[in-house]
């Protein structure tokens, strides 16, 4: 749907025949309407980004308007969102407009006043994405497939992901393992959004002690422990205006999470010794090496944080599940190190090139780029799959060598993989047992080599 044609409409509404006129009444003036009875089942519809606006009735049970109001704004401060109220709630209704509503109107109102303040809702809705669709087209000289280098379809889906979350501020969670560039996809959303020209701060939740991690975040008042001899600004106050990212928050304490969880819901923090209420304006984006549902179920992370920040979720594929960007990326690292440590530029053989396929990376981009820099450097690393290579591989002309020499590195590393245990080795190359030992014999290889 390109931004012109946008029209949609979500509307929320407990009772069932007000919500079947006021459907009725906005699909007779061309308004495409899904309606929800439940402000729950509304939300999980809605997504940043989304083409549309929100008309929500203020009194229901479970979520009411203004619960729906606050998170929908958390999600996309620029989605509007049209409260319908009673003729009693006029002061609840005000309220709404100073939290970031749109607009709001009676119930007993002419149902043109509703269609009215739909089209206008709309029209700045179109204009919004309209800006964000330029900012997306400021990276067309390709800014950010510099940062996020690859061109497997799964990373073009990842910028184009991070593109479209960055321009709003709704809380992101980022997954993956180690070494697959949480942080250089953190700055993204914090250098192609809104807060770009402001603070981007970085706080890794592992590499602090309890004792030290809450004063890092929330700051402290004088006197509030030994040693605090003035008032400290915490990270997440510094961060004002701009983006906090929490690596591995995994290992921030249950404590802390508490306080974590009100900072995302109010937007208030109190420091270390202080009780009066401090307002931040900041876009967390917070990254996890493991899975923080299972560490939910586990009992080690609180799973209402979880929701908070699983409003948005992207994830960073293993370089293993992108291996045909492995060549890009070591030219690109190699590259860089060349002009860092002041060395020429190495020429990439194709035998190399062939290591880069086979090796399973468990480091991610982080050890390929740590392979890259000692190949500049001309250090050669005995875990690298170019030292199981057969000898002489790189003067091998004939086709039958090269590929004699691929297969071997290509056993050995799975060999590897699998600790030496045959079966399994087997199974993941799609060989018979007996065809791998028969390969195994040809190349010299033994399995208590690699156990």
């Amino acid at each position: 749907m390109s931004v012109n044609d946008i029209n949609r409409i979500i509307l929320i509404d407990d009772e069932d025949e007000v919500r079947l006129s006021v459907s009725q009444t906005l699909e007779l003036d061309g308004f495409d309407v899904t309606a929800f009875r439940d402000g729950e089942e509304a939300l999980d519809y809605i997504t940043p980004g989304w083409p549309g606006i929100v008309v929500t009735d203020m009194k229901m049970p479970r979520v009411n308007g203004l619960d729906v109001l606050s998170r929908v704004i958390n999600m996309d401060a620029e989605l509007p969102v049209v409260i319908v109220t009673a003729h009693g709630d006029i002061p609840i209704a005000v309220q709404a407009m100073r939290d970031g509503a749109y607009d709001f109107m009676e119930k007993t109102a002419d149902p043109e006043q509703l269609v009215g303040i739909a089209r206008r809702a709309l029209d700045m809705r179109k204009l919004v994405l309209e800006n964000r669709d330029l900012r997306r087209e400021r990276d067309a000289d390709g800014e950010l497939e510099r940062q996020i280098i690859g061109k497997t379809p799964v990373m073009e889906n990842l910028r184009k992901l991070l593109l479209n979350v960055a321009d709003t501020d709704v809380d992101v969670l980022l997954v993956g393992e180690t070494g697959t560039g949480k942080e250089v996809a953190a700055r993204c959303l914090h250098d192609f959004g809104q807060r770009a020209n402001k603070p981007f701060v970085a706080l890794n939740c592992s590499a602090l002690a309890e004792s030290v991690i809450e004063s890092e975040l929330f700051g402290h008042e004088a006197g509030s422990f030994t040693g605090a001899n003035k008032r400290r600004i915490g990270k997440i106050e510094y961060a004002a205006g701009g983006t906090l990212f929490l690596d591995e928050i995994e290992s921030m304490p249950a404590s802390v999470q508490v306080r974590m969880l009100r900072v995302l819901q109010e937007r208030t923090l109190e420091r270390v010794g202080g009780n009066e209420p401090v307002p931040v304006d900041v876009r967390v984006v917070a990254a996890s090496k493991i899975d923080l549902r299972e560490a939910a179920s586990a009992g080690t992370f609180r799973e209402d944080l979880l929701y908070r920040l699983q409003v948005a979720q992207v994830a960073l594929p293993p370089l293993r599940d992108r291996i045909d960007d492995a060549p890009l990326l070591f030219r690109h690292f190699v590259d860089g190190a060349a002009v860092r440590y002041h060395r020429p530029v190495p020429s990439i053989g194709q035998d190399k090139l062939q290591e880069l396929m086979i090796h399973t990376w468990p480091g991610n981009v982080r050890e390929l780029r740590n392979s890259a820099e000692r190949f500049v450097l001309g250090l050669g690393d005995p875990n690298d799959v170019g030292a199981v290579m057969c000898e002489g591989d790189a003067d091998a002309q004939t086709l039958s060598e090269r590929l004699g020499c691929f297969e071997r590195a290509t056993i050995i590393a799975s060999l590897r993989e699998h600790d030496g245990r045959v079966g399994e080795t087997a199974m993941a190359l799609g060989l018979p047992r007996k065809t791998l030992y028969l390969r195994m014999q040809k190349y010299g290889l033994n399995r208590e080599d690699f156990s």
